[in-house]
């Protein structure tokens, strides 16, 4: 009897290895629209989608979707975890930073990506790129990063220069070799 439950387990196996390698085995074809939205967004804005928003419907969306979690000025909510997202521009050297997307962040595709992919925190991914758009002008001009007459979309948005763009080492500088292990002999 076991020799029959084995060889009937056996069988199973392999009549659903066959059916599962039938179809490739990895479910059904994701689109390029689809996954293009796990990669992130570079710095000169590569990636971007097409779509636009200012920051007059911005305010409307970041209350309705945004500000259960960080607050109705943008100054955080340390009870449901959601940080503020302006303030403490200078902090950073303090005793006290408060990091947010006006002190800190470097880059408007930064802020772009993070919220397009993550929020809102209970539906991940569920915005389209126009409420993306507009959520962003909205957070940079409360800001005081751009003025509310601002329409960002895929050119727009790079050209923004965030306060804190030049506190990050990028890389690119002429002590790159020491960090490669090189030295510069």
């Amino acid at each position: 009897m076991r020799k029959l439950i084995a060889a009937s387990a056996l069988v199973a196996c392999a009549l659903s290895n066959a059916a599962f390698a039938a179809d490739g085995g990895h479910g059904t074809p994701v689109s390029n629209e689809e996954l293009s939205r796990y990669f992130a967004i570079q710095p000169d804005g590569e990636g971007l989608p097409l779509g636009s928003g200012t920051a007059k419907v911005g305010a409307g969306l970041f209350a309705q979707k945004c500000a259960m979690c960080h607050g109705d000025k943008l100054q955080g909510v340390p009870a449901t975890g959601g940080p503020a997202l302006i303030g403490g521009r200078g902090s950073l050297s303090s005793e006290k930073p408060l990091k947010t997307v006006e002190s800190y962040w470097p880059y408007t595709s930064t802020l772009f990506d993070y919220v397009w992919r993550a929020m809102p925190f209970t539906e991940p991914g569920s915005l389209t790129p126009d409420e993306v758009y507009a959520i962003s002008a909205y957070i940079l001009e409360q800001g005081k990063i751009i003025d509310d007459k601002i329409v960002l979309d895929a050119k727009s948005l790079p050209k923004v220069v965030m306060p804190n763009a030049n506190g990050f080492y990028d890389g690119r500088g002429s002590d790159l070799s020491a960090y490669s292990g090189q030295g510069t002999n």
